[in-house]
């Protein structure tokens, strides 16, 4: 079988159902500048770069320029996420047998992640980091996602080709990071994300088939 030099999963939202756990961070935080978060302007945030939501929140809530503590309020919700993370964070259907399925197969795992290394590290309790190869977190790249360096970054801890790898991903902004690094991309979620991934809507049932990059077939 032509599977993977090794597979590279986003987290949030692909791995662990914590993106409920960021409602709550992203909606106080919103509320605390004056506006009632709007679905429309959550999911904009999606996979964003820490930098990224932020700015799309202060703008959906018109705070001045001027007014703008970016990394006040990247230490608010990270803190506040931190909290949250530790209280216990869901897993996606079908992603720890996923893991535990490719392991068996002895494909490396790479989790790459737009979200910071200091809450990372508490997911990591949940998802085992010794499940993984290497980790590449936001603000450990030059560009996050939707930028290719997380992407090469992890294939290039996991000693191989971007084009011999699989990501696996959840939102637009992660898939065109993948995608623009050059690995086969699929997707989980109740919606096709993007041109050119292909949509696996769940990780229950995933079979090591599902995981052959483009390259191989």
């Amino acid at each position: 079988m032509n599977l993977a030099s090794a597979v590279l999963f986003d987290m949030d939202g692909t791995l662990l159902d914590s993106e409920k756990l960021w409602d709550i961070a992203v909606a106080e935080f919103t509320r605390d500048l004056g506006m009632e978060i709007t679905p429309e302007a959550r999911e904009s945030t999606l996979g964003n770069a820490t930098a990224d939501a932020l700015r799309k929140l202060f703008d959906f809530a018109q705070v001045p320029e001027a007014d703008r503590d970016y990394a006040g309020a990247e230490r608010w919700v990270s803190n506040r996420v931190v909290e949250l993370f530790d209280g216990g964070i869901p897993w996606q259907p079908g992603a720890s047998e996923t893991l535990d399925l490719l392991a068996a197969a002895d494909v490396p795992l790479v989790l790459v992640t737009n979200t910071i290394r200091e809450v990372t590290e508490h997911a990591l309790g949940t998802l085992g980091r010794d499940r993984f190869v290497a980790t590449v977190c936001g603000d450990e790249v030059p560009s996050p996602k939707p930028a290719p360096d997380p992407y090469l970054r992890g294939a290039e801890l996991a000693g191989f080709a971007a084009g011999d790898c699989v990501a696996v991903e959840d939102s637009p902004t992660g898939s065109r990071s993948a995608l623009a690094a050059g690995c086969t991309v699929l997707t989980v979620g109740p919606e096709p994300v993007l041109d050119g991934a292909r949509h696996l809507g769940t990780l229950s049932g995933a079979a090591l088939v599902d995981f052959a990059p483009l390259s191989r077939r």
